[in-house]
């Protein structure tokens, strides 16, 4: 017999699904078999779709031996700190992604990444335990190319998280801000609101008419910051908010509305981006996330807190290094 005490990251969810995390090693008819034999929590049986809370205490009648079975090890994964720490409380962590790390891990690099590189540090500070929380792990809820450098923001409990992921999906939660070199000279503010459509095969993207009946809605709201003049042309610095988050959302409607990023291999310049290779060294695009508002949040909410808050992240050093080339101290 195994006794449980649901923790707050463990609570909230459904019976079934926390334990086909609990026991991750176990087929889902195992599960179910599970709920009508062998576990009680709170001393009454309860259906697959029942809700358990933080402080059920769960019973289960199998013996230790047999859970250990359906379990996959624990294993603690040692990454390499990478990343800097832009802000930290009890709830969340944000991250100052650097250039080349993946913001998750894919088939090309499954350990080295920066979620794994948060946790593992949340573990050393001992602020989060696989061992008590088997069925969580605090996880990003945005996203960054690899090579876009910048603000990612961590749910460190559960609450958190689901907060943070509704957060980040609707509009008017979390303004998230960028800033990039354009090319060419942005005359004023630009507001695009255009559709996009995904070509998988080859991970590119292809703005399409507004109006259209297929693609999905992209919204991007870019102000020039200053301008400058280099190898014959001329740059802007960029400020670009995003509405929407869709796949190479600024890459691709910079590109569309005759503004590229610079750098950016996909949907560029080609002459710009030979010239910023051979002048500047730059050989990928030039994307910064810099800054996250906290316009709105839940009321009652975990991070109700928050509202208000704006957190920045520096430039890297090569971006500082290019923009003082291309637009001296402005």
């Amino acid at each position: 017999m195994i006794k449980i005490t649901i923790t707050e990251n463990q609570g909230n969810q459904r019976l079934d699904r926390f334990l086909k995390k609990y026991f991750d090693n176990a087929p889902l008819s195992h599960i179910y078999k599970m709920i009508r034999k062998d576990i009680k929590v709170n001393g009454k049986r309860l259906t697959n779709e029942s809700m358990i809370q933080a402080g059920d205490e769960m019973t289960i009648y199998i013996s230790e031996e047999d859970a250990k079975k359906l379990q996959k090890p624990v294993k603690q994964v040692r990454a390499k700190k990478q990343f800097s720490i832009a802000y930290e409380d009890e709830n969340i962590l944000v991250a100052e992604k650097p250039f080349g790390l993946l913001t998750h891990g894919d088939h090309t690099e499954k350990k080295n990444h920066l979620a794994n590189q948060v946790i593992d540090y949340l573990i050393e500070q001992g602020s989060y335990s696989p061992r008590v929380d088997r069925t969580f792990s605090p996880a990003p809820a945005n996203r960054l190319d690899r090579n876009t450098t910048g603000l990612v923001v961590f749910g460190k409990n559960a609450r958190a998280l689901q907060e943070l992921n509704h957060m980040i999906r609707e509009k008017n939660f979390v303004n998230k801000y960028y800033m990039t070199v354009a090319c060419g000279k942005i005359p004023g503010p630009l507001e695009l609101k255009d559709k996009m459509t995904k070509d998988g095969s080859r991970n590119i993207v292809s703005v399409i008419d507004a109006d259209s009946e297929e693609g999905k809605m992209m919204e991007t709201i870019a102000r020039p910051l200053a301008y400058g003049q280099a190898g014959g042309r001329w740059y802007t610095l960029t400020e670009v908010k995003i509405i929407t988050g869709r796949t190479h959302q600024i890459r691709a409607h910079l590109a569309k509305a005759g503004f590229p990023v610079l750098g950016d291999a996909k949907y560029g310049s080609d002459s710009a981006n030979r010239w910023a290779s051979e002048k500047l060294g730059l050989n990928t695009q030039l994307l910064h996330a810099y800054k996250l508002e906290f316009e709105k949040c839940e009321e009652e909410g975990t991070l109700a807190y928050l509202q208000g808050r704006t957190i920045e992240a520096q430039l890297p050093e090569n971006f500082r290094r290019i923009k003082e080339k291309i637009f001296g101290n402005n």
